[in-house]
């Protein structure tokens, strides 16, 4: 039995499913049975679903959709089948990252102070729905990939003292649902500790309030073998968790579909990094995405194979 104190968190981001499954793609076992993805995933050592959400997304079916409604029912099932849930509040219609963090149409014209109670609301609002249908996350990300902030221009880290007062209200909403539910504050580049030693103690200067540093790790993207870099992410880990006293998570990764073998190595490899932090601080590893194989997706670094039925990769997650 493992103690409730620490479980490790293996985990799949699979914003992608309700839509996949609306087009009619289908998802197979190695013996080429049909099953559901999410069963497909809990065979493999999977025990937690990451969700995205979206303010007022369009229905497109690559960048739309995860509307706080069906973030809902994918929670719910998801929930139904024994997976622990993080959500991941990214405060935008579209894909919020590195290179855009743009407003919610709807608040577009807001003034500072209106974005202050659109954030505090939006995350209420969500997790209270979530929570009427029976689902208390586990986990809260404030904010999507913002080693530049977020809600641009307002939310800058040109602006770091708004960006905390906006990450607050995202934390106190969540609160005030459950105080139990933990923040994770998210940055890319999970290998690069100048880039988190200068975000986070930007966050301690100005008050910032989180319970867990989230990291990406995709070597795929720095175009580098994950060899080169996993001790630095290591490092970098152990370094965040003893610098500010916070638990550590990565909560993306993702590697190259067609190098099985290497991609469940650099697995492997992750999930040892974040298990070596002291004091049981490494909460988990999330793969982004790996139901999303590439004719549906168009993506890459998804973990499923052409015929439908998941990559070894995923193996890496059986304990």
């Amino acid at each position: 039995m493992i103690s409730e104190k620490y479980s490790f968190s293996n985990g799949a981001d699979v914003g992608w499913l309700p839509q996949m499954e609306a087009t009619g793609y289908k998802f197979y076992d190695a013996d080429g049975s049909e099953k559901d993805c999410l069963q497909l995933l809990k065979d493999r050592g999977i025990n937690t679903i990451r969700l995205r959400v979206w303010v007022n997304p369009n229905n497109d079916k690559a960048s739309g959709h995860c509307s706080p409604e069906e973030t809902v029912v994918m929670a719910v099932r998801a929930q139904k089948m024994g997976m622990r849930i993080m959500i991941d509040f990214h405060y935008s219609d579209s894909w919020a990252d590195p290179a855009k963090q743009n407003k919610p149409a709807a608040w577009a014209k807001h003034s500072f102070p209106e974005l202050l109670t659109d954030v505090y609301q939006h995350t209420y609002d969500v997790l209270e729905m979530l929570k009427k249908a029976g689902v208390t996350p586990e986990w809260v990300q404030v904010g999507n990939e913002i080693p530049g902030g977020m809600l641009w221009p307002e939310g800058h880290t040109d602006h770091f003292n708004q960006l905390a007062q906006l990450l607050n209200k995202g934390y106190e909403a969540t609160k005030a649902i459950d105080p139990k539910i933990k923040v994770i504050v998210h940055l890319d580049e999970g290998n690069k500790s100048e880039k988190f030693r200068w975000f986070f103690d930007k966050a301690t200067e100005n008050k910032v309030k989180y319970d867990v540093i989230g990291l990406s790790y995709y070597p795929y993207w720095i175009k580098t073998d994950y060899q080169s870099t996993i001790l630095d992410l290591e490092n970098n880990l152990k370094d965040m968790a003893s610098r500010y006293n916070k638990e550590v998570m990565v909560v993306e990764v993702g590697g190259d579909y067609t190098l099985v073998q290497n991609t469940k190595e650099m697995l492997e490899a992750t999930i040892k990094a974040v298990k070596s932090v002291p004091g049981n601080k490494g909460l988990g590893v999330i793969y982004w995405e790996p139901q999303g194989e590439k004719s549906w997706s168009g993506y890459q670094l998804n973990a499923w194979l052409p015929d439908g039925k998941p990559s070894p990769a995923l193996d890496a997650f059986k304990e």
